[in-house]
């Protein structure tokens, strides 16, 4: 018998698949500027690629070992899921070379243009010929497969130049195949001489020139491909020595990356049957895992296209500049002053992030300051951060950095970062060995006089300074007492290894998230139609919360879910959600805040934090949620929601199938981050004009 929940549930790769779907939206919206629109193609292209790696490589995992498991969502096995996928990637290939193909048409007057061999004028055909010559073919280490020569291992998203050759000696035809990796090391692209911003892409530069490159053989079928194996690496799962030093195994873990198994093959061209059966044999992959694509499948160039334009000619392919802005919360001076008199929040990238990192400045030199402890999973390459936190360190102030080795795709970045820290003197310690510490908590204890008191910072993303001006996110800094407390319980638990610490204020995951925004829910259910549930997340995955907001909606309760990616509740389904609206929103920045909140007016309770409502955040993280008790903050909040929630632009509304449709535009148009934009800018800090005898003077 079905679970109950599927009538109302959808499997969360097809919900991802949907999102994913949103996003290559933005790049055909002609109201985004035409290089902006290119870059939301290679940002949908980003995400398809990790989608294959992680969660499509998951699958043939189970699929493997547990044939008989079922999604509870969707009732499917991981077989199923995975015919599903096939079945619906398929026409996203051909929905992402239509649009690649129409915004490269709409370049190509304005003399931005993606050539292929056969457009090039013929002095460009001669100066990418000595490019080749001169530049390109000494690096080349092009290979023949045969019994001598054996099929070598392809790298992971890297390109490689194919084709099938034949040689006549002595009589005798001998057929083979040869094949070209693209150089990891060379630029993408290459630039084209003349005013106009010309390129070609490197590997079909080699295409052209493969006769050259195996000179004694005629050349024909000539392709590229690039191959995506799974890299669900989770150490965890690894038979893990616990006496060795844990960035010790991370080293080993990251090479596997390279070689796990393929789980999808992208083709330039189509492959004849031949090849076609040579490639699944050797990948043991299907036809179905074979995409074709007629655009790049590597687009990290298209992010440095705009600054090789004119100054002037910029602004018209790319989106008016905006800088994060001073807080009009934030004075001059002392940031413990000013948070030990009032909570202060910051909205990224709307505000500076520089006020945190001011405070964490001013505590490395405060001589009251004893200790500051902090949780990194995601750091930027460069980090004022680290240099504070070094200089704190220097300057006798105990410094201990929680660093999750295992932020995936960081993980190297987070093992060099921890060295430097550990070099300065912060104690380094890591996560732990089942759960990954994801929270975003930062705490400062100092003493005045004579009381130890604390200042705790609690965000929903990441200490990157680089994302922080990318994504949108909150950073609450407060000097209440309570929050202190539950902070330092929190990291010595971390440091003991106790994962089932008692607190009063913060929520943390694995034990003390889900359950009391359940409790939420649940004081929501009482007040029936006059109960009120808005919450803000990445995604929602978790089956005991979806449960509870079904039980919610048919209570009556109003319910709005801000999901920007994967959501597996379907709203408006009779007799279950008919009360629960689910928006996404996609735009310029990337819509990442946590936020809970329960009730309306004075009884309004918001929670902020690093976790969403995903199986993964609720069991198997360490996430630290915190409640907003400052009143003018929560109703800042508050307001933060109901622009996102009046959003008709950028916003799409979930259907009862689970797909994703742009809301009526009304009279007034609403895009909720340029209303956050155009408020930053309104409301930044204005410098105080000197008197008129001071400027005169200084003439």
């Amino acid at each position: 018998m079905a679970e109950e929940i599927q009538l109302y549930a959808q499997n969360r790769e097809l919900s991802w698949l949907r999102f994913n779907q949103r996003v290559l939206e933005e790049a055909k919206d002609t109201r985004v500027p035409l290089l902006e629109r290119l870059k939301f193609v290679a940002i949908f292209t980003s995400n398809f690629d990790e989608f294959f790696m992680i969660r499509v490589g998951s699958l043939f995992d189970v699929a493997q070992t547990d044939k008989k498991n079922r999604d509870i969502r969707s009732g499917l096995t991981a077989s199923q899921q995975l015919e599903r996928i096939f079945e619906e990637a398929a026409p996203l290939y051909k929905e992402r070379d239509r649009v690649y193909a129409e915004i490269k048409k709409e370049l190509n007057p304005f003399g931005i243009c993606g050539l292929d061999i056969k457009e090039l004028k013929q002095q460009e055909r001669k100066y990418v010929k000595k490019q080749f010559k001169e530049q390109i073919l000494p690096l080349l280490s092009p290979q023949i497969i045969d019994a001598n020569h054996p099929f070598p291992h392809l790298v992971n998203k890297e390109l490689y130049v194919i084709a099938s050759l034949k040689m006549t000696k002595g009589g005798k035809e001998k057929l083979l195949k040869g094949i070209v990796p693209v150089p990891a090391f060379v630029s993408e692209i290459l630039y084209l001489p003349g005013q106009d911003l010309r390129y070609i892409r490197v590997e079909k530069v080699i295409m052209e020139y493969l006769d050259t490159v195996f000179e004694p053989y005629e050349v024909s079928e000539a392709n590229y491909i690039c191959v995506t194996r799974n890299a669900d690496i989770s150490p965890e799962d690894e038979a893990m020595d616990v006496t060795e030093d844990f960035r010790k195994q991370m080293r080993k873990a990251l090479p596997k990356r390279k070689r796990m198994a393929v789980v999808r093959l992208e083709t330039a061209e189509k492959l004849q049957p031949e090849m076609e059966q040579f490639f699944c044999q050797k990948f043991k992959i299907t036809p179905r895992q074979i995409f074709r694509t007629k655009m790049p499948m590597k687009l990290d160039y298209v992010f440095a296209l705009s600054e090789k334009l004119p100054e002037e000619m910029r602004k018209t392919f790319v989106y008016p500049p905006f800088s994060p802005q001073p807080s009009k919360q934030v004075e001059p001076g002392s940031m413990m002053c000013q948070i030990r008199k009032k909570d202060v929040l910051l909205f990224y990238p709307y505000d500076s992030m520089e006020p945190f990192l001011r405070l964490i400045k001013e505590a490395a030199y405060d001589p009251s300051v004893m200790t500051i402890k902090i949780t990194i999973y995601r750091l930027a390459k460069k980090a004022k951060l680290v240099e504070y936190l070094c200089a704190a360190a220097e300057n006798g102030k105990e410094v201990t950095t929680l660093i999750e080795l295992r932020a995936r795709f960081d993980e190297q970045n987070n093992i060099d970062w921890s060295e430097r820290l550990e070099e300065a003197g912060c104690r380094v310690i890591y996560g732990f060995e089942d759960f990954k510490v994801h929270s975003k908590i930062c705490l400062i204890t100092y003493r005045n006089k004579g009381e130890i008191q604390y200042i705790t910072q609690i965000g929903t993303g990441n200490y990157n300074e680089k994302t922080a001006a990318m994504y949108t996110d909150l950073s609450l800094m407060t000097a209440d007492s309570r929050i202190g407390r539950d902070g330092a319980e929190f990291f010595n638990n971390m440091a003991t290894g106790n994962l089932k610490g008692d607190y009063r204020e913060l929520l943390v995951a694995p034990f003390g998230f889900k359950n009391r925004i359940l409790d939420e829910m649940d004081r929501e259910i009482e007040k029936g139609s006059r109960g009120r549930i808005v919450m803000k997340m990445n995604s929602l995955t978790d089956v005991d919360c979806m449960k509870k907001l079904e039980k919610a909606s048919r209570a009556g309760v109003s319910v709005d879910l801000l999901v920007r990616g994967i959501c597996c509740i379907l709203p408006g389904v009779p007799g279950h959600t008919d009360n629960i609206r689910v928006t996404s929103i996609v735009g310029r920045f990337l819509e990442h805040p946590r936020i809970y909140s329960f009730g309306e007016g004075d009884c309004q309770r918001i929670y902020i934090g690093s976790g969403d409502m995903m199986t993964r955040n609720t069991q198997k993280r360490v996430e630290v949620t915190c409640p907003i008790l400052d009143q003018e903050i929560r109703q800042q909040i508050g307001g933060y929601l109901k622009v996102m929630l009046s959003d008709n632009v950028k916003a799409r509304v979930m259907q009862m199938d689970g797909s994703l449709k742009k809301k009526q535009e009304a009279a007034a148009l609403v895009d909720s981050q340029q209303v956050f934009m155009d408020r930053a800018m309104e409301e930044r800090p204005q410098k105080k004009k000197l008197p008129w005898w001071k400027r005169f003077w200084k003439r």
